[in-house]
């Protein structure tokens, strides 16, 4: 999918978790664009989740188990996940901003200013274990304007 048609689709969405929950709406199309490769990611195609959110003991909903790549120790390796399963995409989006508001882990992102200083927090907090994770966000906000997704009316 192309960008600016991922972030058509998406933006809506992420716009209205950004006034209900408080996750910037350009985390949150970030977060989505790079977790699903623009939507097309073997994941996001089996399960419609947009996010790479695992299945942790909490989760109650349905599940797939797929590879992922994990960066431990200093280096990549690939391991089996389980991951949550969504019947949409909206629902993903949903779910995301929900994981990040309850999970205590969290709670400094809330805090942050600016969407760039809440992907460095995200980091910080173990969202990812890719070291260039936060940059690869910032990255993105800046290359598709994100950030005007996070203006007045957002």
């Amino acid at each position: 999918m192309k960008p600016q048609d991922f972030i058509a689709l998406i933006g809506p969405a992420a716009r209205a978790c950004h006034k209900a929950a408080g996750v910037p709406a350009s985390i949150t199309v970030s977060q989505a664009a790079l977790e699903s490769g623009w939507g097309e990611s073997g994941l996001t195609r089996t399960a419609n989740n947009l996010f790479g959110i695992k299945a942790d003991s909490l989760w109650r909903g349905e599940t797939v188990t797929l590879d992922t790549k994990e960066f431990i120790r200093g280096q990549w390796v690939v391991v089996p996940a389980k991951w949550r399963k969504y019947p949409t995409w909206q629902a993903s989006v949903d779910d995301h901003a929900a994981f990040l508001k309850r999970n205590p882990r969290y709670k400094d992102c809330f805090l942050c200013i600016s969407a760039q200083t809440f992907a460095r927090a995200l980091l910080k907090a173990g969202y990812a274990t890719d070291p260039d994770y936060a940059d690869k966000l910032n990255r993105l906000i800046g290359t598709y304007n994100l950030s005007s997704l996070d203006g007045e009316g957002a």
